[in-house]
């Protein structure tokens, strides 16, 4: 359903004042303005959740890859034969 086939939110009752057409326009133009702000509002706060998850993927990424390349000089380490010293 869009914008344009809903009607007013605003329910009035029985003695409210009637309102005029452009009184009705205006209101509708409002709340299209209204839901236009809402649905950009929803895609800023998912492209802003979309970007904190990568910038905390790459943080994660990173610091398992320093963690890993520490690990890797350890067991390379690992097998380079001590120097010997020489005792004359």
């Amino acid at each position: 359903m869009s914008a344009s086939e809903q009607e007013p939110k605003i329910k009035y009752g029985e003695n409210a004042p009637k309102l005029d057409r452009a009184q009705l326009q205006f209101m509708k133009l409002i709340e299209e303005q209204n839901l236009d702000r809402v649905q950009k509002l929803k895609r800023v706060r998912r492209n802003n959740i979309l970007t904190a998850g990568a910038l905390g993927l790459s943080v994660v990424a990173i610091y398992g890859y320093s963690i890993f390349s520490v690990q890797q000089e350890k067991f390379l380490d690992d097998f380079e034969e001590p120097k010997k010293v020489n005792t004359n």
